[in-house]
């Protein structure tokens, strides 16, 4: 019997590749699929980005609960990825991507209707419970109808490219329908997509499937899925409620000892959820870490600048949108140069260019003057973070995958997309914890100093302490409390300046990782196969 590289047992070593059986009808097909499901599912992670100020003022939200719509998205894509990854090995990714468009179209619809902003937290996390199956499952369509490296990252390259496509459209079409009065339409534009991905991928995509006879690891993802929730809560709601209240340092040493607990089991599991076995190849491991740091870096970029533009400057989303093209766009716009690029350079050297570029436009981001309303000096910092992001993510994810054996490609697709996704929603979680508590401590330190007529300071006193000083700088015109929205304003680009320089100290101790980690390693999108056969000497005699 003939499997496909995916679907090899484990007792033999993986045949070349099954995608020469497939039609070239049905490889073109199932690579417009999986490109298709990726952008979808980005549209849906970054519509938030141009709305973060409409939000704001529709909800009238205050603290953290901006920070939640965009962590309600990304939790339960990092939570259930690898899960949804063995899904795929035992139902088929072909399936799990249409299901998980089939999330998104609810989630979209949820987030249309939305009356109030907690609704909007259901909303993302079923199109981040959606966008959780697509992503690792679209990944597995392309590792499985692929035949050669070289192919591979190619392929990839496209798939990435429509993955950052989804990101910088995805603002652009939040900022138009907020511009023309409703910015719940997106949400339905979202939906629509939703379906139509759906019909192409059952009508054209090739299945994939294999490993049928995986388990699942029932407890590994009970003590994943709680660990890091707990501990993202915390990282959360740190600023709002102070970093040694009872809640949020119950929620990070429990996290802590349930994220241990999961290492444990792993290591213990006939069939685990993750194979940490996999982090024995060095490069492996770089590009893990690499993803996790290096994606924080990025999207925490990406969060501060909405936040910057949205709620602290008050600027149209349009023009947040364009903002966003700068930073999304290269990665589509460099497809074909970026293929070219990893067959001639060594990823070592594009991931530690494309992480410096990422470093030097934060760090040009950090010194931007809040005050100033301008976009220009936006353009060149966003620009270099947007093309580091592009110079980054495919050669990034080609090592990732082509490390793990392929009769692994679902975990190696989940594995991969989990560590990115992790970096992803570490970004707005740590970002909007570092400014709202630095933004907050500046503003409560010149409060005391300032001096209000008596019928102000009630009102600035107590919008401080319930909203903070996003709740301060949003205030209108001749409103109560508003003599302080200056104070406000400057509290809150120093704390976003120190958010982009975090993301700038980030984004270089990646690069320096990648070019002193990845020193010795060729090729860094070399076959899949032969790091099987190191692999295989290495695993514990233990069932897989």
């Amino acid at each position: 019997m003939s499997y496909p590289p995916s679907q090899a047992p484990p007792s033999q070593p993986p045949p070349a590749s099954a995608a020469a059986d497939l039609r070239p009808s049905r490889v073109r097909g199932t690579l417009v699929a999986s490109s298709l499901a990726v952008f979808v599912a980005q549209v849906a992670n970054a519509l938030p980005g141009s709305l973060n100020g409409v939000f704001q003022e529709s909800f009238a939200t205050v603290g953290s609960q901006l920070t939640w719509i965009t962590a309600a998205f990304m939790i339960p894509v990092v939570v259930f990825e690898l899960t949804f990854g063995l899904l795929g090995d035992k139902l088929g990714h072909r399936k799990l991507v249409a299901g998980g468009t089939v999330l998104v179209f609810f989630g979209s619809l949820v987030c249309s209707l939305a009356p109030t902003v907690q609704m909007m937290w259901v909303g993302s996390a079923l199109n981040g419970l959606g966008a959780g199956a697509m992503f690792p499952a679209s990944l597995a369509l392309v590792a499985a109808v692929t035949t050669t490296p070289r192919e591979r990252a190619k392929a990839i390259a496209m798939w990435a490219g429509f993955l950052s496509a989804g990101a910088a459209v995805s603002p652009l079409l939040g900022g138009i329908f907020a511009g023309l009065g409703s910015w719940r339409g997106s949400y339905g534009v979202v939906a629509g997509l939703a379906v139509i991905t759906c019909l192409i991928t059952l009508k054209v995509a090739a299945e994939a499937r294999v490993l049928s006879d995986r388990r699942l690891d029932l407890w590994g993802q009970i003590t994943f899925a709680l660990g890091l929730i707990l501990v993202l809560f915390g990282a959360v709601q740190g600023p709002e409620e102070g970093w040694a209240s009872s809640r949020v340092l119950f929620a990070f040493i429990a996290g802590g000892i349930l994220l241990a607990a999961f290492i444990v089991i792993e290591l213990r599991v006939e069939h685990p959820l993750l194979q940490l076995s996999l982090f024995r190849n060095r490069a492996f491991t770089v590009s893990s870490i690499v993803a996790v740091v290096g994606m924080f870096a990025f999207l925490g970029c990406c969060f501060a600048a909405s936040m910057w533009l949205g709620p602290v400057q008050h600027q149209k989303p349009t023009s947040t949108g364009l903002i966003f093209l700068l930073i999304q766009g290269p990665a589509f716009i460099l497809i074909p140069v970026i293929s070219r690029l990893m067959g001639r350079v060594a990823a070592r050297w594009l991931l530690t260019a494309g992480l410096g570029l990422m470093g030097l436009g934060a760090l040009l981001a950090s010194r931007l003057e809040v005050t100033d309303l301008s976009l220009t000096p936006f353009v060149l910092p966003m620009l270099l973070v947007g093309i580091g992001f592009a110079l980054t993510l495919s050669p990034m994810t080609a090592i990732a995958l082509n490390t793990v054996p392929r009769h692994l490609a679902g975990m190696a697709s989940a594995t991969t997309n989990l560590l990115r996704d992790l970096g992803f929603a570490l970004g707005p979680v740590l970002v909007g914890a570092v400014a709202l508590s630095a933004a907050g401590s500046k503003l409560g330190a010149s409060l005391q100093a300032a001096t209000f007529p008596a019928d102000q300071a009630g009102a600035i006193n107590g919008i401080f302490e319930a909203g903070g000083p996003i709740a301060l700088n949003s205030l209108p015109p001749e409103a109560p409390g508003f003599a302080a929205q200056s104070l406000a304003l400057e509290a809150l680009g120093q704390g976003f300046s120190q958010a982009f320089l975090l993301c700038a100290v980030a984004a270089f101790a990646a690069a320096l990782l990648t070019l002193v980690g990845l020193h010795g390693v060729a090729d860094g999108h070399a076959g899949p196969d032969e790091t099987a056969d190191s692999l295989r000497k290495e695993e514990p005699a233990r069932g897989r």
